[in-house]
């Protein structure tokens, strides 16, 4: 009885002590700490309607431009990408709208590339038929089915849907707000407002970007940077945020990646906790996805509640068109070092968290006739880490021993000038 007695008390105890303590933190060979990165998934999409038919681009057709972008984009394309193809309007050569508003096929699966099978696939398509954009947009979801990464669509289009229901805008915002990662991008073929606008549409409900490609080398770099950009970004979806117009009131951030949109010539604010000890880091890219004039930038400041200014953005230039970025660090020892040593903290003090204010400003200026709403996307990466600041330089000291040692210096500098110029002249005398 005694013992069963102890044993009970002996298991209360670790129990107790486990709960106190918390659970153990995962081992870098845990097999739950680092799931296995999916790699990236994109669908493109193409319109293989009647309208393709139109020779309007660099003097050629508006589906052989397009085959050939397929082409040149599939063998540049990362291996570890997986791709998939669809397309709407290619095989119902009917007039039946019923009929030909379902005419939208999955002609490559998505998967490890077959550049043979996916080249032999695009080349053998002639535009058929209706436009069902919304019934190919749900139809390419699903091809890519579900996942812990962001997966991309890239829609291709010369003309406006022709079988809603479903309507292309709504199948998009249904897509967003199942919360499936998925981003649609869009590129329009033909000058067409009404064409434009839809593709706006369904690009802005998803954080995707609209362009007009109006020429063979348009689209294929387009298709490319897309490509590319699925690439860089599949491994973290970003989470959507709204910044606000000043620092009080806007949205406090943890380390992570977000997503905003900004409207041109706006200011956004958003506020990060940086204990002392630590350092902010920050980047912020803006997505050009419409026609704006060559003079822009964008500037990323941090900022004291206050409004004071701690540290301004530099350029972080990526050598790509259609993104703009900069980035910055800031550690509470920078500010120290410019005011003075801070106090010594008594001891069991707790010393404050600083709130830093970030704000992402941008000087961009629409074209005539740019549509300017949605604002453009925004990308915004925060990181707080350890400060590391950089190694002190030799200190020279300051004030009167800062200008004996000069003298020194100037002194003996003078005095070997002197004996090596009279070295010199003695030599070159007896020569």
């Amino acid at each position: 009885m005694i013992n069963k007695r102890r044993s009970t008390i002996v298991l209360f105890g670790l129990l107790t002590a486990a709960a106190l303590i918390g659970p153990s933190p995962a081992g870098a060979d845990d097999e739950t700490s680092e799931p296995v990165a999916e790699p990236p998934k994109v669908e493109l999409v193409l319109d293989v309607s009647g309208s393709m038919r139109a020779r309007d681009i660099d003097g050629r057709s508006r589906i052989s431009v397009a085959q050939q972008a397929f082409n040149e984009v599939v063998d540049a394309l990362p291996d570890e990408t997986q791709l998939g193809i669809r397309v709407l309007g290619a095989t119902y050569q009917g007039k039946d709208k019923k009929q030909g508003c379902l005419d939208t096929q999955q002609i490559v699966p998505v998967g490890p590339v077959d550049r043979t099978q996916a080249k032999a696939a695009v080349a053998g398509l002639r535009p058929t038929g209706f436009t069902p954009v919304g019934l190919a947009l749900r139809s390419a979801a699903q091809d890519l089915g579900t996942g812990s990464t962001a997966r991309r669509i890239v829609l291709i289009t010369d003309g406006e849907d022709t079988c809603a229901p479903p309507d292309p805008c709504e199948v998009a915002r249904e897509l967003a707000a199942q919360g499936t990662r998925l981003v649609v991008d869009t590129l329009g073929l033909a000058p067409d407002e009404k064409v434009r606008k839809q593709l706006l549409c369904i690009a802005g409900a998803t954080g995707g970007t609209y362009t007009a490609a109006q020429s063979a080398d348009e689209l294929t770099g387009r298709i490319k940077q897309l490509v590319d950009r699925a690439r860089d970004t599949y491994t973290a979806t970003p989470a959507v945020v709204g910044g606000g117009a000043a620092c009080q009131g806007a949205p406090l951030l943890a380390p992570g990646v977000y997503s905003d949109r900004e409207a041109f010539s706006e200011h956004r604010w958003y506020r990060v906790p940086v204990r002392p000890g630590q350092e902010l880091r920050a980047s912020v890219s803006v997505a050009l996805d419409r026609p704006v004039n060559p003079d822009y930038g964008v500037l990323l400041r941090a900022t004291a509640p206050d409004g004071r200014e701690l540290v301004r953005g530099v350029d972080a230039g990526s050598g790509r068109t259609d993104v703009v970025s900069a980035g910055l660090r800031w550690s509470a020892a920078e500010e120290e070092d410019d005011d003075g040593p801070s106090p010594e903290p008594s001891p069991g003090a707790e010393q404050a968290v600083r709130t830093v204010c970030l704000v992402v400003s941008n000087s961009f200026a629409a074209k005539p006739g740019t549509q300017t709403q949605p604002g453009m996307p925004v990308e915004l990466t925060v990181d707080v880490v350890a400060a590391s600041p950089a190694p002190d330089g030799p200190d020279l000291g300051r004030g009167w021993v800062l200008l004996l040692l000069l003298t020194l210096a100037g002194l003996l500098t003078g005095l070997v000038a002197g004996l090596l110029t009279r070295w010199w002249a003695h030599t070159w005398r007896v020569n």
